[in-house]
């Protein structure tokens, strides 16, 4: 192209060498000094660009002559083809005639400067390019190597019908320039016309383009981040809980016991939440009850927590305000806990320590580096960005280097160490498939792509890039890429599908349900021991009460069980142990549910007496007597006790008071 524009330059100062010299013999030619402020021109300047468009000569590059318009006309260009035995014309293009052509060009498939020649090709030994075979040293030549590049090189030999012989660069890099500006690796191969091509992992960069010709590129890629896993905690058996911190756990239980202890002091406030739980004896009966208890207070939040409801109904205006704040508050609870349960439970979260290059170039913890020689290190060397000009000033100064001389090398690195390997994603991506503790760390620095590298002016170039785009259009590439590149151990990073939960995920929802159980039953055991403990006249052991109790659980005998106690020879009956509240001495009046008197005001002692022996009557099996539904609600049935104090003398051992019971609400 330089000598070229040479000849063209000659010619140019030819003519208008030629044109002074015609317009001097008509007129005398002299200098004026000019001003480029000025309107005023040379005066000879339009009779020269006449005497321009009458030139004619002939010069370095053909016939030159000029039209009316100053456009040069009646021009050849010769085309001239390169081959084995140097230039030689094999058409010509005339302005006015046009191209004429002296042969037919050459197919693709079967090229004079390609069928049967056999090429020098250099290379360097990286996964999955260029790989020795397992048994190479059992076999001679091309057939020892395998890999990504090896079966393009036969695709490519296979259409332009050329032989080839692979040779490993001698010094092991890609090619680098030196301080004298010499070249090392692949690409000083080329330069010094001792290989006729470079099929590797080659990197087309400007520098290298200055020196050899690529062809075009065969795959795109970008410069990656390796680094080791680094896993977060794995699903333990209360995995359950992480969809909240703990503060928000914390919180949530003050929010309980301040809404139980609210709520208690609400109803017991209200006047409307203490009622008659005997309409029937409206007017005669001066009970009231209070269905909030501490009990129930801290046992109806836990209902609308959990959205399992409860039969206790708030009554009063206040006490629905508040369960009607409760719930509320419970509702965007639950939905936002289910909304990350299934995400904390199935997502084994990473926990890496870096995420992007700026966090990588921010921090000296973790070392990092690239390959020596290659076209990453010379990326970050004659980069003008400011982040990747930090990072190759604190690469350049680490010591000891953290260069490395080979990918193998660089892996090796980052999982034995606090190292992160900077390399072309390609790689990344095949050596992430085949060993599950590395993966990537965000996306790619730039863009760039791997070409074949030949010498300058090679006139293999125009040929190669046909053939590369045939096999792009063929998907052959792309074929061979899924070959080399699947098949790893390790899972795809985009595969999401659902899986199954595991014991580690919901285990302790289990061991959650087995305590409460334990506890409960736990619970049970000591009631039945406390109660029996403050019961007089007990002759048996409480090892032996507790196995006749379990000895009617399982013959499912009614809970309902009066029991005799022999004492002197009589016989009377006893009831299953009273509550503590139940043996209190009690002034006159019949006792019902909550130990409150029925009586005095509206309801005579023999009316109250009458309702006990029907109640009696109807709890012994005798149907045709029948007592108000609303006053069956209070179930159980027992007798005064010993020596407790009875509500009136005139009642019998027959007669039996009400049991208490808070829940008037359970079925009749």
């Amino acid at each position: 192209m330089s000598q070229l524009s040479s000849a063209l330059l000659f010619d140019a100062v030819h003519t208008v060498v030629a044109a002074v010299q015609e317009l001097n013999r008509s007129q005398n030619v002299g200098a004026t000094q000019l001003s480029c402020k000025s309107s005023k021109i040379w005066e000879h300047g339009t009779s020269l660009m006449n005497y321009l468009r009458m030139v004619e000569l002939e010069g370095l590059t053909g016939h030159i002559e000029f039209n009316s318009r100053g456009q040069r006309s009646n021009y050849a260009l010769r085309i001239m083809q390169n081959s084995r035995d140097g230039l030689r014309q094999i058409g010509q293009w005339h302005s006015e005639q046009g191209l004429s052509m002296e042969k037919k060009l050459p197919s693709l498939n079967v090229t004079d400067t390609l069928f049967n020649t056999t090429l020098i090709i250099t290379t360097i030994l990286e996964n999955p390019y260029v790989m020795l075979k397992a048994n190479y040293q059992e076999l001679e030549g091309n057939e020892r190597y395998e890999g990504f590049c090896v079966d393009m090189l036969k695709e490519l030999a296979d259409i332009l019908k050329f032989n080839y012989r692979i040779k490993l660069v001698s010094d092991g890099v890609y090619g680098v320039p030196g301080a004298n500006g010499t070249w090392t690796g692949m690409v000083g191969e080329l330069i010094a016309r001792k290989a006729d091509l470079a099929v590797a992992g080659l990197t087309i960069t400007a520098e290298r383009e200055k020196v050899i010709d690529f062809s075009k590129p065969f795959m795109t890629l970008g410069i990656s981040i390796m680094y080791r896993v680094h896993l977060g905690r794995r699903p333990g058996y209360f995995s359950f809980l992480d969809p909240f911190s703990p503060g928000v756990w914390l919180f949530m239980l003050l929010a309980y016991l301040a809404v139980s202890c609210v709520l208690f002091l609400v109803a017991r406030l209200t006047p409307y939440e203490w009622y008659n739980p005997h309409p029937c004896l409206k007017g005669r009966c001066s009970l009231l009850i209070n269905q909030y208890s501490l009990g129930n207070s801290f046992w109806f939040p836990v209902g609308g927590f959990m959205q399992q409801g409860s039969t206790i109904a708030p009554r009063a205006l206040s006490t629905r305000c508040v369960s009607g704040v409760w719930w509320a508050f419970t509702l965007i609870i639950i939905s936002s806990y289910t909304a990350n349960l299934a995400a904390f439970l199935t997502v084994q979260r990473m926990d890496v320590p870096i995420e992007s290059v700026d966090d990588l170039a921010d921090q000296t913890a973790i070392e990092y580096g690239t390959m020596h020689g290659g076209s990453t290190m010379t990326f970050f060397q004659n980069s003008r960005y400011q982040t990747y000009q930090r990072m190759w000033n604190f690469m350049h100064s680490k010591q000891p280097s953290v260069f490395v001389k080979s990918t193998e090398e660089g892996i090796a690195r980052v999982l034995n160490s606090n190292y992160a390997y900077l390399l072309e994603s390609t790689m990344n991506e095949y050596y992430r498939q085949r060993n599950c503790n590395l993966t990537q760390i965000g996306g790619l620095l730039d863009t760039k792509g791997y070409g074949i590298g030949m010498p300058l002016g090679s006139v293999y170039r125009d040929e190669f890039d046909l053939a590369i785009l045939r096999l792009q259009e063929e998907n052959r590439l792309e074929i061979l890429k899924r070959k080399w590149w699947d098949g790893g151990k390790c899972p795809k990073e985009e595969d999401h599908r659902a899986k199954g939960l595991g014991m580690e995920n919901i285990g302790g929802i289990f061991v959650v349900l087995v305590c409460g159980l334990l506890i409960a039953i736990f619970m049970a055991v000591l009631e039945f021991v406390w109660m029996l403990r403050h019961t007089p006249g007990t002759e048996l052991s409480v090892c032996e009460e507790m196995l006749r109790e379990l000895q009617g659980i399982v013959l499912c005998q009614d809970s309902l069980q009066l029991r005799r106690r022999r004492s002197g020879g009589t016989s009377t009956l006893r009831p299953y142990p009273l509550p503590v509240e139940d043996r209190r001495a009690r002034p006159t009046g019949t006792s019902l549910s909550n130990g409150r008197l029925c009586a005095g005001t509206g309801l005579s002692e023999p009316l109250s007496h009458k309702l006990a022996q029907e109640a009696a009557i109807v709890a012994r099996g005798c149907s045709h007597i029948r007592i108000c539904p609303e006053c069956r609600r209070f179930q159980g049935l027992r007798v005064h006790p010993p020596g407790t104090p009875r509500a009136s003398p005139t009642h019998s051992d027959d007669s039996f008071e009400w049991d208490k019971t808070t829940n008037s609400s359970e079925p009749e």
